[in-house]
């Protein structure tokens, strides 16, 4: 490696460092949470909740075992992913599929105040669709719908961070 290019590498890596860059889900950024415990209530462990639990422990929240150790409970009501045609051609093949992803969500501490009442996490993406390419299309679905469940696991992050008693 020449003195040029590892010059070139110490001058990017010293300017990464020096606009306070750092990778997703890094809590340096000394976000704090308005609660230390949660526990997560689900009716089963989809693929969102998992990947929500993974999140929490990389925040630093304290995943609690029963809904009385923790400072706030977190219920996930629902989790749908749907789709639906949205266009067909003119011999009635399939064209386009509209993908939904929808999560509902609901927080609340243990003097029963609501911190998140009921609501909705809701996203969509449109995928052309091909009868020659099959397999792909498949591939295809199933990557934007992970990409829709990442994108709500976030989002219930950003509300969860952002949380407080709601006035009754």
């Amino acid at each position: 490696m020449s003195i040029t290019a590892r010059a070139l590498l110490l001058l990017m890596a010293l300017a990464f460092a020096g606009c306070n860059y750092h990778l997703r889900g890094d809590n340096r950024s000394g976000k704090e949470f308005p609660f230390r415990s949660l526990y997560l209530k689900a009716s089963g462990e989809t693929s969102f909740v998992l990947d929500l639990r993974r999140e929490l422990k990389t925040n630093n929240i304290a995943l609690a075992a029963t809904p009385d150790q923790a400072d706030l409970t977190v219920e996930v009501l629902s989790d749908q992913a749907t789709k639906q045609i949205l266009s067909l051609s003119g011999s009635g093949r399939v064209q386009e599929y509209q993908l939904f992803y929808r999560v509902s969500l609901r927080a609340r501490d243990s003097h029963n105040n609501d911190w998140l009442p009921a609501d909705d996490i809701s996203m969509s993406r449109i995928m052309a669709y091909d009868d020659e390419q099959i397999l792909a299309k498949e591939q295809e679905e199933a990557l934007l719908f992970k990409d829709m469940r990442i994108d709500a696991v976030a989002q219930a992050i950003r509300r969860l961070n952002r949380a407080k008693v709601q006035a009754q």
